[in-house]
């Protein structure tokens, strides 16, 4: 559903415009045994990061038989990768996970992730104890699923933030669940952030509005997203909300490079102040169809004609014509390849 082509001439127009651009995702998947039925394999992620020169950070989806083969796979594959790849080691508490980990790590492994609610624990589970404490100490990252479905989990997050101090703990899926009262305890938690993995903008351009740019990495979820899809929607994101060049950089890659080589994270800054222009009716009504649509093929269904015809409609009757970046880049988007259709 994801047609790249079509958008990454947009994406290599943002690109330009910001210069030396490093895009690392820092969140994707592979596997073929997920009960949702849900699939990525290498060549897709790999093909998927080949246009921009990307890197990642890949992980095994779903594995109902456990972790050490997938996590052995993803270990092979970054090692083979010439640097485009960075494996993390996916676990559940236990002594076990710990084993994982050290065989993680010995095969080149530079991070963590927890799937709190496929694989059914908690961030307060005590067996974690011993991943947090050998994530602190080796200044690795910790990537937690923190979408919809798992609940609240931003107690715990802060509980084990004041914890393991030095811990480098991110919430994926922009915290969704807890953001809305979380973004106020961030300057209590120095080394807590937040991926982009996302797909509707409200939710990105209210982390933007709402945390240090510092603290925000750029993630697609691939295979529910693509690196070149959501680097463009992150960074657009970024742009509206009122980040410079050098802070967007670092939300595309260049913070969570630091992190993956246990280099101390930068300080960029405050989130933005400015007074945001208010979006017009027109095209709050085209943005609110199409995410309805898009919701929809999220879940792998048709996105509707209705939502996709009102939008359509709406943007012919009011004369608007969709530009990459808006104003804020300048330019015109009659030199870019492709159009909306």
């Amino acid at each position: 559903m994801y047609a790249d082509s079509l958008v990454l001439p947009w994406l290599e127009h943002l690109l330009g415009a910001l210069g030396g651009v490093r895009i690392f995702d820092a969140h994707t998947h592979v596997g073929h045994h997920d009960p949702s039925g849900i699939t990525a394999g290498l060549d897709e992620l790999l093909e998927a990061l080949d246009p921009v020169r990307g890197r990642a950070a890949v992980f095994p989806l779903s594995e109902p038989d456990g972790y050490r083969e997938a996590n052995r796979f993803c270990a092979e594959a970054a090692a083979q990768s010439h640097g485009t790849l960075t494996a993390f080691v996916r676990l559940t508490p236990g002594t076990q996970g710990l084993e994982l980990l050290e065989e993680g790590l010995a095969a080149g492994a530079r991070g963590v992730k927890l799937h709190l609610s496929s694989d059914g624990f908690s961030l307060d589970d005590p067996g974690l104890d011993d991943i947090f404490d050998s994530a602190e100490s080796l200044g690795l990252p910790v990537i937690v699923h923190a979408g919809p479905e798992v609940g609240s989990v931003g107690g715990s997050a802060l509980r084990v933030c004041r914890r393991w101090p030095g811990l480098r703990l991110v919430l994926a899926h922009c915290a969704l669940p807890d953001l809305g009262w979380l973004w106020r305890s961030v300057p209590e938690a120095p080394h807590l952030f937040f991926d982009t993995s996302w797909w509707a903008p409200a939710q990105l351009m209210a982390l933007f509005r709402l945390v240090p740019p510092g603290r925000i990495l750029n993630a697609s979820d691939l295979p529910y997203s693509t690196p070149i899809s959501h680097t463009l929607t992150t960074a657009r994101c970024a742009w509206q909300a009122g980040l410079d060049p050098t802070q967007i950089k670092a939300v595309l890659g260049d913070q969570f490079g630091r992190l993956v080589d246990a280099c101390e994270p930068w300080d960029l800054g405050p989130a933005p102040t400015a007074e945001l222009e208010p979006v017009g009716p027109a095209l709050e009504v085209i943005t609110t169809n199409l995410v309805a649509a898009l919701e929809a093929m999220q879940r792998g269904h048709e996105p509707g004609c209705g939502a996709v015809a009102l939008s359509r409609s709406r943007a012919l009757g009011s004369g608007y014509v969709p530009h990459p970046l808006g104003a804020r880049l300048g330019g015109s988007a009659s030199g870019m390849r492709g159009s909306i259709r």
